[in-house]
Parts: structure tokens; C-alpha cells; sequence
């Protein structure tokens, strides 16, 4: 029978080492061809948008869906704006093998997939990192880029300063010693890695402000209409996506330097799944600018619900649905 997974189960079957892994995986995976994954299909709804994410991981025996929405106003009613709803099915039958909540999922893997790409990219002594945003995005990076790289100073800066205070009062007592910054200049300037993981239409990090050698990950912007990098340090950066599909697609930093001739469509020199397969495509001199676009793929989600559901299984837990 399937089984119904709440949120509070898939939090406690979801270690981040192991989906770290996964996701790599799935990366990897994906980039070789041996997954299935159209681009979402995404349209409007009165409280904001719906994103419909199926998937087939072959290798790994995966098949499902993500039905996520994206409602800004959910804020003002006590809801968090980001939900979601993961369908997993049998790859040979079609027959339903759980129904688990999205949320958290979508939270941690997009992390994961962070975390994947700053192995690859970033310089092996980064020590310094910076994170721009204080939303949730902001404690799953933190978590999970901290598995890759042992840094030894966190600065954090926020459009939004209620939300940073909390940030930071939630991590400055270690393990990170999370320190907020007056501007997103000061946290940005020397820093090692940058991860950009605040929603907005406009970028806030300055092509000036990124010294020699530093990694970002991009995660912030995610719809043609939104944009978080200036087209000059696309331009002057080691760009990767998760997808070159999804990137041309609903990339608005790539296609808006595209457009303004900052960049061509070449600029793009690979998928993090492909520098799975070989690490010498990323950062080829320390001082090297390294840029991981992520959007975001079904696949990610996918190997994390098959996560959670084996574990689920081997541990008993879950509902079963009639």
C-alpha cells in the first residue's frame, strides 16, 4: 500500500550526507543521459505560480512528480510561500508508492545541489563565506556548503534586517559563528564563496565586489523575470548550470547578458553533473571566478523522495493510505 509522509517524517529521514550524495548522483545522472526530466511547466495562479516537475531517474529506479507553488502573500497568513507535494510511483507499474510533503525537500536539495557545486568549483581553502539572503535558504546553505568546506568565517547580509537579526541569532553561538554585515558589500568582498539566495528581480552583488578566485552559487533568481548577477562578472566568470535546457529556458541573469551581448549561449562551459564525471572542466587557476546558476530539477527532488521512502520503508514509518 502507499504511504503518506508529512513533513515531520521526511525531516527525520532526510540526513543531509547522505542527500548530498544522491543529489550528486542524480547530477550526474542527469548530465549523462540517464534521467528523464522536461523542463517545468510552470503557470499563474490567483495567489502567485505553480510549477509542475516530473521526472524518471532510470539507473536509481525513481519516477514522480513535484507539484510546487510559489504564493508571496502566504507570509501574511501565516503560511510559508514556498509549499510543495511529491508523488512517487512504481517505474515499472505506474502503481503509487507514496505521497510525502515538498517542502523541506525542496529546501534542502536545492542546498545539496549547492553544496555538489561548490565541491567542484570552489578552492580547496576557502574560508570565508558569505550569504546574502536570511530566508530558509539561508540555514540549508549554511548546513550544507559547511559539509564541503571548512570555513571559519560566515558573514550575513539581508534586504530584510528583522529576518537577519533572527538569522544570525539562530547560528552566531556556533557551530559558525554567523556575523550580519551593514551592506551586502562587506559581507561580499572577501569572501572565498558567495552563495546569492534572496528572491528578488534586481541584482544586489556588484561585479567589483568579487575578488580573484572566489565561487558563487546562485540560487536567488530562478524565473525569466528575475535576475540576481550583472551580465559583466557572467561574463567574466567560469559559468555552470544544472541544466544548459532549463538555463536558456528560465534563466533570466543568462538570458538577459545574453541578449545585451555580454555573453554568448558558449559561455556556459558545462553542467555540475558533467563536472561529476570529470572535475577538471570547473576552476582551471586559483583566481579564477566561478559561477554555479542553479534553477533547480525535478531529479534533485526525485533522488531525495526515493531517499526518504526507503528509509521510511526500512524504518516502519509512515501512513499507509488505503
Amino acid at each position: 500500500m502507499p504511504i503518506w509522509l508529512s513533513e515531520t517524517e521526511v525531516r527525520a529521514l532526510l540526513p543531509l550526507p547522505e542527500l548530498l550524495d544522491a543529489v550528486e548522483q542524480a547530477l550526474a545522472a542527469f548530465s549523462a543521459r540517464a534521467a528523464t526530466q522536461p523542463v517545468r511547466t510552470v503557470l499563474s495562479i490567483p495567489g502567485g505560480v505553480l510549477a509542475c516537475m516530473p521526472g524518471l531517474l532510470k539507473e536509481q529506479g525513481a519516477l514522480g512528480a513535484k507539484l510546487v507553488t510559489v504564493c508571496p502573500n502566504n507570509l501574511e497568513r501565516g503560511l510559508t510561500s514556498h509549499l510543495a507535494t511529491i508523488l512517487l510511483l512504481d517505474p515499472d507499474t505506474g502503481q503509487l508508492l507514496a505521497i510525502m510533503d515538498g517542502r523541506y525537500i525542496t529546501e534542502m536539495r536545492t542546498a545539496a545541489a549547492s553544496a555538489v557545486a561548490v565541491r567542484y568549483l570552489a578552492r580547496k581553502n576557502s574560508q570565508r563565506l558569505a550569504i546574502i539572503g536570511s530566508g530558509v535558504q539561508a540555514a540549508s546553505h549554511l548546513q550544507a556548503l559547511s559539509l564541503v568546506r571548512n570555513f571559519r568565517e560566515v558573514r550575513c547580509w539581508s534586504r530584510t534586517p528583522q529576518n537577519l537579526h533572527k538569522f544570525v541569532d539562530q547560528w552566531k553561538h556556533g557551530p559558525y559563528a554567523v556575523t550580519a554585515t551593514d551592506n551586502a558589500q562587506q559581507a561580499i568582498e572577501t569572501a572565498d564563496v558567495i552563495a546569492l539566495v534572496a528572491a528578488g528581480s534586481d541584482p544586489v552583488i556588484q561585479d567589483a565586489w568579487v575578488k580573484p578566485g572566489a565561487c558563487i552559487v546562485a540560487v536567488g533568481a530562478c524565473r525569466p523575470s528575475e535576475k540576481e548577477l550583472q551580465p559583466s562578472l557572467l561574463a567574466r566568470a567560469r559559468l555552470f548550470v544544472d541544466s544548459r535546457e532549463g538555463a536558456f529556458r528560465e534563466s533570466g541573469d543568462i538570458l538577459d547578458a545574453v541578449s545585451r551581448g555580454h555573453i554568448t549561449e558558449n559561455h556556459i562551459l558545462g553542467e555540475v553533473g558533467e563536472l561529476v564525471a570529470d572535475p577538471r572542466l570547473g576552476r582551471l587557476d586559483e583566481n579564477d571566478i566561478t559561477i554555479f546558476k542553479s534553477l533547480g530539477m525535478a531529479v534533485e527532488d526525485l533522488a531525495a523522495a526515493q531517499l526518504v521512502y526507503q528509509r521510511a520503508r526500512h524504518a516502519g514509518r509512515g501512513v499507509e493510505l488505503p
